[in-house]
């Protein structure tokens, strides 16, 4: 990474702590041993089956075999594109669409539908619910094309998660509580790694096996306040309330964006700086999230402490080009021009699962030599993020964080550090 040249060890330190902060709070919410917590112990009586969707699903599902009591009658595990690992005894793995669901995502769900269907009372069906399982585990109501085209509406129009689950749900075979009843008369336990904030089960993948508590009234503000384009049969799905009871399903959560923020304040400890918790429940425009940031460093420049400010949520980007990027990249761009100059000040935002909207890379890093850096490019960090193409702005300036996928999926987290010289 190119650095000013009176300043190379204190970069070059910053973006170590940096990476050293990621690294270990990734590792600490890795779903492995939280799926073995809520394992141990549990009696399942009559035959096992699994059914494990989201980003971190594939991993989910080698822990829950590695840890059962006996193998699984059978096993579907709906995964990202690029997220399966290897092979899993008794399970068929799946790949498919995210975030807008695809072909594969219908076909992966109908076997899963197919496998819940084979399931007899006294059965155990084992249900791992992680992040991205909205898209992944999908049986539209409405015409595979309609449902894309309606979350590709939800996406750029900024709305947050809650409300795109609030409509997908009620379009869905599946969601919204509707796949707990197919698993009936069969008993499901569902595991759920929640990338929502404040963890409301319902809206987790958006809810398959958990009462729904949005209302048909919720969903029609939500299509009117974004102006969605939907066809008569799709406005006749809205009109269907979702199950607010389900007497065969019981529900643990293993992990959250809780746990991520304070792994990051005990790595950013460890490294020598104070950390300070901001929030888990960010919930803003990235861009503006990454300028609150720099503005919270430029306060404290004075302090002459290391200090480590963390905030964990999930971000949205409102798209006004046509570049490449995700939330974490914006929110990290969003902040370079706060601390522009500012030798000691770096701010990074990273997806926990590795991957930050339509790229390859999990977040985005910049310091107090990234806006120089562009401007020597002839690019200016206004301009980018107008464009939305932070992705190629810190591929330039070395910002890019690049994990490949982790395992797991619970939101993001976003810090701010200021190093003692």
């Amino acid at each position: 990474m190119n650095t000013q040249t009176n300043t190379p060890d204190l970069a070059a330190q910053l973006r170590a702590d940096a990476d050293e902060i990621i690294r270990q709070s990734i590792h600490a919410v890795l779903p492995d041993t939280a799926v073995a917590r809520a394992l141990a112990g549990v009696d399942f009586p009559g035959k096992i089956y699994l059914v494990a969707i989201g980003k971190a699903a594939w991993q989910m599902a080698r822990a829950a075999v590695d840890n059962l009591p006996r193998p699984v009658e059978s096993g579907i595990v709906i995964t990202k594109y690029g997220h399966i690992g290897g092979k899993i005894p008794g399970c068929q793995l799946f790949e498919a669409g995210h975030p807008v669901p695809d072909q594969n995502s219908f076909s992966a769900t109908q076997a899963a539908v197919e496998l819940a269907k084979s399931a007899k009372e006294g059965d155990t069906i084992l249900f791992l619910v992680s992040g991205g399982g909205s898209a992944l585990f999908e049986q539209p109501l409405i015409s595979g094309d309609e449902m894309q085209d309606i979350t590709d509406q939800l996406l750029r129009s900024g709305a947050d998660i809650v409300e795109m689950n609030t409509i997908r749900k009620r379009l869905s075979g599946v969601k919204g509580g509707r796949f707990g009843l197919i698993c009936a008369p069969a008993q499901v336990y569902a595991i759920i790694l929640s990338d929502i904030l404040g963890d409301p089960l319902d809206m987790i993948a958006s809810g398959p096996a958990v009462p729904d508590h949005s209302t048909c009234e919720d969903a029609f503000r939500i299509a009117e306040k974004y102006q969605l384009r939907l066809s008569d049969a799709a406005m006749d799905c809205l009109h269907k309330e979702t199950p607010k009871e389900l007497d065969n399903v019981r529900t643990v959560i293993t992990g959250s964006v809780r746990e991520l923020c304070h792994a990051a304040e005990q790595a950013a400890q460890s490294l020598g700086y104070t950390p300070i918790m901001l929030t888990d429940q960010l919930c803003c425009q990235a861009r503006e999230a990454g300028s609150m940031l720099a503005s919270i460093l430029k306060t404290h420049v004075q302090d002459n402490r290391s200090l480590a400010f963390v905030a964990g949520g999930e971000t949205v980007v409102r798209l006004t080009g046509k570049g490449k990027g995700g939330r974490n990249q914006e929110l990290a761009l969003g902040a370079a021009e706060g601390i522009a100059g500012i030798e000691n000040a770096a701010v990074f935002s990273v997806g926990s699962d590795g991957t930050d909207g339509p790229t390859d890379a999990a977040g985005g890093y910049v310091d107090g030599n990234t806006c120089r850096k562009l401007a020597e490019a002839g690019l200016s960090a206004y301009d980018i993020l107008e464009n939305n193409d932070a992705f190629h702005a810190l591929e330039k300036t070395g910002g890019l964080i690049i994990t490949g996928p982790t395992g797991t999926n619970v939101n993001d987290v976003a810090v701010g550090l200021l190093k003692a010289e």
